[in-house]
Parts: C-alpha cells; structure tokens; sequence
C-alpha cells in the first residue's frame, strides 16, 4: 500500500469542509429568501385575499348597513302592532281612520272637497288653436 502524505489528507479534508461549509451557507441563504417570499406572499393574501382586510372591512360596513335597516323595520314594525291593536280595540280610532281613508261621514254631515292647486310641472301651456307650426 502507498503511503499517502498527511498534508494531501488534511488539504483534501479542509477543501471538503470548504465546499460542505459553502453549500450550507448557501442553503441557508435560499431558506431566508423563501422565508421572506412567503411572508411577503401572506401579507400580501391577509390585506388583500378573499378574506383579507379589505373584505372584512366592507363586510363591517354592510353590517352595520344591515342592523340600521333592522332597527329601522322592528320600529315600523312596532308602529304598525301598535296601530292594528288601536284599530282592533279603540271605536274612536276606527271612525279616525273610516273619515280619513273611505272618506266616510255622519248622517246630515255635509263634507267640502277642495281641488288642489295645479303644481308647476303639472301646467305645460296649452299650444292656442290659431298658432300651427308652417311648413
């Protein structure tokens, strides 16, 4: 067997842990790289994805839309409980809304309609029988 010399055995070995040493440095510069492409990436996904912050922020705001319009409908709603139960039980509020809505009246009462005012927009002057467009 061929004696190899101790400096070709230790050269040999420091040239395997350089290349060893560099891979890893490499490795681990592509790791934090990756790390950081993802992080960017999810950051990106949470502001803007389908569920991102946009999303839930317009969603806040339908909501509140939404509980407005509830709280709107349950206060009509209550008006309108309200209401049927004076029909039901109240004879002064029948005959309120008999004389309001049917236009309804008491014997030997006498009820005066008055024609509205003509609005504005209503009265488009009238084109006069002698004015006719010449050809």
């Amino acid at each position: 067997m061929e004696a190899v010399p101790v400096q070709a055995v230790e050269s040999k070995a420091s040239w395997h842990s350089r290349i060893v040493g560099g891979v890893f440095r490499v490795r681990r510069r592509i790791a934090t790289g990756l790390a950081v492409v993802l992080a960017v990436f999810f950051g990106f996904h949470v502001m803007f994805g389908r569920n991102g912050l946009n999303a839930y922020e317009a969603k806040r705001v339908e909501d509140k839309s939404l509980q407005k319009q509830i709280d709107s409908l349950r206060t009509e709603n209550d008006r309108m409980k309200d209401h049927i139960d004076h029909l039901q039980t109240d004879p002064d509020a029948i005959e309120h809304e008999a004389r309001e809505k049917l236009h309804y009246a008491r014997p030997d009462e006498v009820i005066y309609t008055l024609n509205d005012a003509p609005h504005p927009s209503d009265s488009t002057p009238a084109p006069s029988p002698g004015a006719q467009s010449r050809r």
